[in-house]
């Protein structure tokens, strides 16, 4: 017999119990009434659980390793957890990162001891600290609990590497269209409420786009529309200025992982390249007021701090990575004001893209070139066979002459002379130009 533990109301459901509030809900939004309960009813992900796949082989043979489930919202994660649960018939834990604590981690642990097998699903299991991932550990490795762990997130980046060594990652893919036209069909079809309205879905474009792929908001936004445009007799004609109206009035035009997400982090990086502090802050509202991750907004200025401000003010960079620290520690709502304390002093410094160039030309000489040797003079010389065959000979130490700068040759002799770095018409760079000029007289053209 299944149980299944919902953290927030610290109860255990039996299986049937489970599926009666999960699936038969009437009184549930939409998406939820529809969530799938085998593989076959699962759209899109067919790379996963199609015929012949490896998690479906693996959920077939009864036996799943722990793993990562990465993707966008509403591709099926938490649905695929569900289903495997259901699928293999062993008691199923649930607990959201946002919420839980290295206690109830340890509670799980412990109700799972008492188990032949359990299933831990962690939703937003990028959002568990280190602590909190390294007490999974253990039970991960003695198979106390399989582990499923849904994220948005990069593991590689949010999962400790040691529990992730750990776990199989499997990678969600974005929902196609045709994916989410098949939801809603299926959804008139098989939604007792839905079928009883009479709808002609007549245009679809302004459902996709405010969804973005998610087929969880895609549901809950057709239930919504229809709800509010169906006439006495429950007739209801859906097109993008009748979507777009109710969304307006709803819901928040703003899509994490949508099409809106990356037009609003490149405008918010474009008034800050452009030296807008007014405009950086505004776009930045709408991310905070849009449930934007702080770490992505943080780790995007950080690039910025140095691809775009660079050497014309290096404390941008320091302050940048600062933010990063910071919001990664504090959170909603008090990190809004550090994100806009470093978006506006960007916006307002001194920009360069010089490094960023340099570094791109580096790249193309290499890559044109390919290995050329390394000048004898600046090898390393460990073993005395080295310093037989004159490596390190005639080497400068710069620390040895006056102004500690001596003159020799740095570059493979191909491509003697060639500047990757030029800085760029500001205060802090024309002084290094200055620098490079009295040190390098003509050799770089600075």
């Amino acid at each position: 017999m299944r149980t299944f533990f919902n953290q927030q109301d610290s109860t255990v459901l039996l299986g049937e119990q489970f599926l009666s509030i999960c699936f038969m809900n009437i009184n549930a939004p939409l998406a939820e009434r529809l969530r799938p309960t085998t593989l076959e009813e699962l759209g899109g992900q067919q790379h996963l659980t199609g015929k012949g796949s490896i998690l479906r082989a693996a959920i077939e043979n009864g036996v799943i390793p722990s793993m990562i489930l990465w993707g966008p919202p509403g591709v099926g994660k938490t649905t695929i957890a569900n289903i495997i649960a259901h699928t293999l018939q062993v008691p199923f834990f649930q607990l959201s990162a946002i919420s839980s604590g290295v206690k109830d981690v340890r509670e799980i642990i412990e109700q799972a001891r008492q188990t032949e097998k359990a299933i831990l699903f962690i939703d937003e299991i990028h959002r568990f600290n280190k602590g909190q991932q390294d007490a999974l550990l253990g039970a991960v490795e003695k198979g106390i609990i399989t582990l499923i762990g849904a994220t948005t997130e990069n593991p590689s980046f949010e999962v400790n590497a040691a529990l992730l060594s750990r776990c199989q990652v499997y990678v969600l893919k974005q929902l196609t269209n045709e994916d989410l036209r098949q939801l809603l069909t299926d959804a008139m079809q098989k939604d007792e409420w839905l079928a009883s309205k009479i709808i002609e879905l007549k245009e679809t474009e302004a459902l996709f786009n405010i969804s973005g792929g998610d087929a969880r908001k895609l549901l809950n936004l057709f239930e919504l529309v229809v709800q509010s445009g169906s006439n006495k007799k429950g007739g209801v004609v859906i097109n993008d200025e009748m979507v777009m109206k109710v969304a307006q009035q709803k819901i928040a035009l703003y899509d994490k992982q949508g099409e809106q997400h990356y037009d609003i982090i490149s405008a918010f990086i474009k008034s800050m390249r452009g030296s807008d502090p007014n405009a950086a802050v505004y776009w930045l509202a709408r991310m905070i007021e849009g449930g934007e991750d702080v770490k992505f907004i943080a780790r995007r200025m950080l690039i910025f701090a140095s691809e775009d401000v660079g050497n014309a003010n290096p404390n941008a960079l320091l302050l940048a990575n600062a933010t990063f620290d910071a919001v990664s520690k504090i959170g909603y709502p008090e990190s809004r004001i550090i994100l806009s304390q470093c978006a506006t002093y960007l916006a307002s410094s001194s920009k360069s893209n010089a490094s960023y160039e340099a570094i791109n030309q580096a790249q193309a000489a290499v890559s044109q070139h390919g290995d050329l040797p390394v000048p004898l003079h600046i090898r390393n010389a460990p073993t005395k066979l080295m310093k037989n065959m004159d490596y390190g000979k005639g080497y400068k130490y710069a620390h040895s002459f006056d102004g500690n700068f001596a003159e020799q040759e740095y570059l493979p002799e191909k491509i003697s002379g060639t500047t990757f770095y030029a800085p760029q018409n500001n205060a802090r760079e024309n002084e290094l130009r200055k620098y490079l000029k009295e040190k390098w007289g003509d050799k770089y053209k600075y």
